[in-house]
């Protein structure tokens, strides 16, 4: 897939309806490419448990965490920053038709309503002695280790599976494909390809290098693994290592290895379930279009239905894959089901 640089407008909707997945699962679903993810694929997954060594994917969610904002027991209080009215009036100032809400977010923000103090003092009101400490946190769902759900993405006003985007997100929130319809599914095989490592130089590739399908297939050679149906795929960059000992810097939103907008067709043909990278983005930034924004993005959720993990922590995984030579394993990752969310944090668990 040739690219002009200066003409996303035709790119994006070349490659929408060549790897348009439209009503492949019928007019009402609201899974994507998780359809992928059946129980022969989970039960495949499964049977990579050999050790039992396990690893958490996820980075932590507190106030040290990328994000550049800073603003602070109750039931869930879920608000929508841009829905699919703000895109279809074309109000949210993106070029070339993306969207993708992202400029308010901050990082979490832990706050203690109880806490040891409280019941040394006697001041909690509890009889018999007993004491105890509780806490609430606030923070938009994308703010650290999550997944973009297929609400989070529209193409010129539509929706995944071709829906009017202002019927699909309102500001009660997704109102259709929710991500709370995700949370049983997110569970298989996972492949690691580590193109940092095999590509990289000392484990990293440097910002804005665009990550091919050729790149993805040599990977996945050079560690001995195919990739296919129903996989859960986690690419490693190596740009968090860089952040961890540079500095977050530009990390959220900044310049960033990533993955090539020709690799569409990739993500399209290889039937994979979800893709996840260590990068806050997932594509390659600066984007490969002038101007443009999140244009694989714009493929890749409303017209393919891709499940798109970003700020992913895979590098204790990588260097366990690298020790042992194996790079697949059991993944479960269920993004938390609150309902009409278009995204969600997750704590992914990689188990060899």
């Amino acid at each position: 897939m040739t690219l002009d640089r200066h003409n996303p407008e035709a790119a994006i909707a070349e490659a929408a309806k060549a790897f348009s997945n439209w009503e492949r699962w019928g007019e009402d679903d609201v899974l994507g490419t998780l359809n992928f993810l059946d129980e022969a694929k989970r039960r495949e997954g499964a049977a990579l448990i050999r050790r039992g060594v396990s690893f958490s994917l996820a980075q932590s969610f507190d106030m040290n965490g990328p994000q550049k904002g800073w603003r602070r027991r109750t039931n869930p209080v879920h608000t929508m920053l841009d829905t699919g009215t703000d895109a279809a009036l074309g109000n949210q100032g993106f070029p070339t038709g993306p969207q993708k809400g992202w400029r308010r977010r901050t990082n979490p923000v832990h706050t203690m309503l109880d806490t040891g103090t409280d019941a040394a003092l006697g001041n909690q009101g509890f009889p018999h002695g007993i004491g105890g400490a509780d806490d609430v946190i606030a923070m938009p769902l994308q703010c650290s280790t999550q997944w973009d759900g297929l609400g989070h993405i529209f193409d010129h006003g539509k929706a995944w599976n071709g829906r009017a985007a202002e019927k699909v997100v309102t500001s009660d929130g997704d109102l259709v494909t929710g991500i709370e319809h995700m949370a049983p599914h997110v569970a298989g095989r996972g492949v690691l390809l580590d193109v940092g490592r095999v590509i990289g130089d000392g484990g990293e590739l440097p910002d804005g290098f665009a990550i091919t399908e050729e790149h993805l297939t040599a990977t996945a050679e050079a560690h001995g693994v195919a990739v296919g149906r129903g996989d859960l795929v986690l690419v490693r960059t190596g740009r968090l290592t860089r952040a961890r000992r540079d500095g977050w810097g530009d990390y959220a939103g900044g310049d960033s290895p990533g993955l090539s907008f020709t690799t569409a067709s990739w993500l399209h043909g290889t039937e994979i379930a979800a893709l996840a990278t260590d990068t806050w983005g997932f594509e390659v930034r600066p984007n490969e279009f002038e101007p443009a924004f999140q244009p694989l993005h714009q493929v890749a959720i409303p017209h393919i239905g891709l499940l798109i993990g970003e700020m992913w922590d895979l590098d204790a995984l990588a260097q366990d894959c690298a020790a042992d030579g194996v790079h697949d394993f059991w993944l479960t990752a269920a993004p938390l089901p609150i309902t009409g969310a278009v995204g969600s944090p997750v704590n992914p668990i990689a188990v060899k």
